[in-house]
């Protein structure tokens, strides 16, 4: 199975970091945030990984390439941010026609990769309760079926998915810039097809100046 890892955002929220450097390069401890992930990828079975980029393209990718050299990793390159949902589409030749990891690049995890459905009618949410940050959620999960409340939900996404590629291939798209939150998932969960599974290890989603102080706080002495 393959990985693909969200790298092309502005991280405007982590400015004036992100003026000059990507958000995936930001350190945590001693490596940065891509290093994180894609370390984590391969140690969970991840041998072919695909990274989009964008905003500060270059330093990503010569990052990358200079100190994961031996690895399979590609580059999908956007002129600008495209989206969670356009940032897929524009991949989908590399990504070819079986179901994906997704995992944004911005998030510290001990998900089990491994354990993760290889094939997915539409899509696998990995969820975890309301963190602090984000109290109204974005969906609930029910006998592993992912389901959304207008108002409030129990769990957040945790930027890790399997996703079924055949879910951009079937459907049109009038802009080039979308998310998959918002233009690609909605009808499928309605119809009951999107599966999900709740963690409760630790995470942190490093989009913020408070939460990147957190996790340099907890990775510190790694």
């Amino acid at each position: 199975m393959k990985a693909m890892i969200l790298a092309a955002g502005y991280g405007k929220r982590l400015a004036p970091i992100t003026d000059n450097l990507p958000k995936p390069l930001i350190k945590v401890g001693n490596m940065s945030l891509i290093d994180w992930n894609i370390n984590y990828l391969v140690k969970s079975g991840f041998h072919e990984i695909i990274i989009n980029v964008s905003h500060h393209a270059d330093q990503i990718i010569n990052h990358v390439n200079k100190n994961f050299s031996e690895l399979n990793i590609s580059f999908s390159i956007e002129d600008r941010p495209l989206g969670t949902g356009g940032g897929v589409y524009n991949a989908l030749e590399k990504i070819g026609n079986n179901p994906f990891l997704l995992t944004n690049a911005d998030i510290l995890h001990q998900i089990d990769l491994k354990k993760l459905p290889k094939e997915v009618e539409a899509a696998h949410l990995v969820g975890i309760n309301n963190p602090d940050h984000n109290p109204q959620g974005d969906f609930n999960i029910k006998d592993n079926i992912v389901t959304v409340n207008e108002h409030k939900n129990d769990q957040t996404w945790t930027g890790v998915s399997i996703i079924n590629p055949t879910i951009f291939k079937d459907n049109q798209f009038n802009k080039p810039i979308f998310n998959l939150w918002d233009s690609v998932l909605p009808n499928y969960i309605k119809e009951g097809v999107i599966t999900g599974e709740v963690t409760t290890g630790p995470w942190i989603d490093v989009g913020t100046h408070e939460r990147l102080k957190l996790a340099n706080s907890v990775y510190n002495d790694d």
